[in-house]
This record gives structure tokens, C-alpha cells and sequence, in this order.
């Protein structure tokens, strides 16, 4: 692996190489638009490892859509020798992480799927204000986990809100007006 950081252009090139469809790698660009702003109030989060990790946290939607393709995209990343960090992140950036417990019960491989990093933990909460290519308010995805009796997901989706939301100084929900529910994108075209 490399210790490289991938720039914007080689991360969309990486996703369309992959065999991502459009709407994923639009999606994705959505996610690293809040992920940046999140960054951006955050001093000590590293801001090319975030939107880097933003820009390829759905690569393994190239090969499936259900749960598993965090794990899937996380190989994918090694394959492609990314950092080790990036790798992380898209391992773990499913709502606000998965326990033993959620792993077992879902049948992922065994492993750390918990974000514990800054930067894990800014692209998992982009992710959950992200419904498809919408920015929206964290609650969607609280309420999307909850309809799913996903309760203990729902907590820790609001728990890592409130903590990012501390630590930006305000809390995330208003980052919505300024970048827009639909936020301009950069680097999407092949």
C-alpha cells in the first residue's frame, strides 16, 4: 500500500474504473461536498484524507448494493494499494458503524466496523445527510434506521451527531442551507 492520498480526479477515476454508475459516483460526490464542510470546521481532521475517503467510501457499490459492500469496497481499496486510512474508512462508514454484534447478525466477515478516527467519523455522518445525491437533516437517516428496527444504529447515528456537531461548533443540521440540498459537485464526469 501507499501512504499517497489519492487527488479528486483519481478518486472519480478510481469509482468509474471500478465499474461505478453514475448515480453512485454522484452520490459520492455529494457525500464529499459535506464531508468538506464538516472538515472544514474541524481543525484537526485531516482534509485530504476526508475527501478522499468521501469521494471512494461506495466503491464496492460496483459489485453489490446491500450492507456487505463496505467490506467489498474496503478490498477493493487494497487492491488498488490506497492507504491503509482509506481502506479504514470505507470499512466503517455504514451509518455510524456496526458492533459484533450488527456484524454477526448481518454476515460480514469479522472486523473492526466501528469509525473511531475524525475522519472515519466525518465521512460516515456526510454519509447518513446524504439520502441518494440530497443533502438532508441527520434525522432521515435516524428515522430510515428506526422504521428498519434498527434502533441501537439510530442511537449511534444521533450519538455521532451530536458529537461532530460539538466539535464543529453548531450543530451539522444548518451546514444544509449553505451548501444547498443539492450542492454543486466538482469532479464528476469520467
Amino acid at each position: 500500500m501507499t501512504d499517497r492520498i489519492p487527488t479528486d480526479k483519481e478518486c472519480i477515476d478510481l469509482l468509474w474504473d471500478a465499474g461505478c454508475k453514475k448515480r453512485v459516483v454522484v452520490h459520492c460526490a455529494t457525500v464529499r461536498a459535506v464531508a468538506e464542510v464538516i472538515a472544514e470546521g474541524i481543525p484537526q481532521a485531516d482534509m485530504d484524507l476526508v475527501i478522499a475517503g468521501a469521494l471512494l467510501h461506495d466503491i464496492g457499490r460496483s459489485k453489490d448494493h446491500s450492507i456487505m459492500h463496505a467490506y467489498l469496497g474496503s478490498k477493493i481499496a487494497e487492491d488498488y494499494k490506497l492507504p491503509r486510512s482509506i481502506v479504514e474508512i470505507i470499512r466503517k462508514h455504514t451509518g455510524a458503524g456496526l458492533d459484533e454484534e450488527d456484524v454477526e447478525a448481518m454476515g460480514l466477515p469479522p472486523g473492526d466496523y466501528m469509525p473511531s478516527t475524525i475522519e472515519e467519523k466525518i465521512v460516515a455522518h456526510a454519509d447518513n445527510m446524504v439520502s441518494d445525491n440530497r443533502v438532508v437533516p441527520h434525522q432521515h437517516s435516524v428515522d430510515k434506521l428506526m422504521s428498519k428496527g434498527a434502533e441501537k444504529g439510530a442511537l449511534r447515528v444521533e450519538m455521532l451527531h451530536r458529537e461532530l456537531s460539538d466539535l464543529f461548533g453548531r450543530d451539522l443540521d444548518t451546514i444544509i442551507p449553505e451548501i444547498g440540498e443539492y450542492p454543486k459537485l466538482k469532479h464528476v464526469k469520467p
